[in-house]
């Protein structure tokens, strides 16, 4: 093999190494810093790219445009009260502007968590025990704000911040479930006598209603009597009824009256002539006193 052919192998692997180095391809949601002779020179997006070899140098891995989750460890927190509990917190995140995330901060991460750590301190140092386990939206508002106004130089967006988990010490623990415990007890005695209250009072208005129903009943009844009674004088007085009729009504009214235990019966006059009626009614007295 001759000395030029040599050569030009030699220069045809270089000339394919310089190509294939430079040529840049970035993935989807993802972005590439390029120096320039150690100056910043441009972003690659999505596609493919071509840079100058040995002289454009990607910075880094690409980074991800997409949003990111980071969950932080639990940070001891001290309230208005002071009252000492751990505290962790998630922050959702994304990179806007991969040159200031690049060239914003060392450790981006990193960075957010102590801003996230002496945010929170700040915030919950304002409120008393009660206040912190009450108003966690209120808290997690507030922190966004002040977290993504913090990290905007650095080219991020913070979209969302939460408390994950308060962790009072443990005797603050055990004397909230003892309130607690006692609230549920309250509010089932409180139930429970107004139960009690409302069946009594159901029951009293049972009672009523029925006591209103039996005088009406009772009502009815004598009205209607009387009515009847008032509807068969009238048609007597309208027959015009003779004296035998009233000598037969008189002795219904004296059986009536010889079946109790009367010793002393009053005949009235219009029937005193009667005497085989007489007869009849001593002969029904003797037999009730023997």
């Amino acid at each position: 093999m001759s000395p030029l052919l040599i050569v030009l192998i030699v220069l045809a692997v270089v000339a394919f190494v310089i190509l294939v180095a430079s040529i840049k391809i970035v993935r989807q949601s993802t972005a590439v810093v390029i120096e320039r002779l150690g100056k910043f020179h441009k972003l690659l997006h999505t596609g493919i790219h071509f840079i100058i070899p040995f002289i454009d140098k990607a910075v880094g891995n690409p980074i991800s445009l997409k949003e990111r989750v980071a969950d932080f460890a639990p940070q001891p927190v001290i309230t208005k009260d002071n009252v000492t509990m751990q505290i962790d917190t998630v922050v959702y995140f994304q990179v806007t502007d991969a040159k200031l995330f690049t060239y914003g901060v060392e450790r981006p991460i990193r960075a957010i968590e102590n801003l996230t750590a002496t945010t929170l301190r700040n915030l919950v140092g304002e409120l008393e025990l009660d206040g912190t386990l009450t108003s966690r939206d209120t808290v997690n508002s507030k922190m966004r704000m002040i977290l993504d106004e913090a990290t905007d130089p650095w080219g991020i967006k913070i979209n969302r911040v939460e408390l994950k988990n308060i962790l009072p010490p443990k005797d603050i623990q055990q004397a909230m479930e003892k309130q607690m415990r006692a609230e549920r007890e309250r509010r089932e005695a409180i139930l429970k006598a107004e139960g009690e209250k409302r069946s009594n009072i159901l029951v009293a208005e049972g009672e009523k209603e029925a006591m209103i129903l039996r005088a009406e009943a009772k009502k009815a009844a004598v009205i209607a009597e009387a009515e009847g009674t008032a509807t068969a004088i009238k048609m007597i007085n309208e027959a015009n009824p003779n004296a035998a009729y009233l000598t037969l009504k008189g002795y219904d009214a004296l059986k009536v009256m010889a079946d109790g235990n009367a010793t002393k019966i009053i005949v009235p006059s219009e029937i005193q002539n009667v005497t085989g009626l007489l007869a009849s009614l001593k002969a029904v007295t003797e037999e009730e006193k023997s």
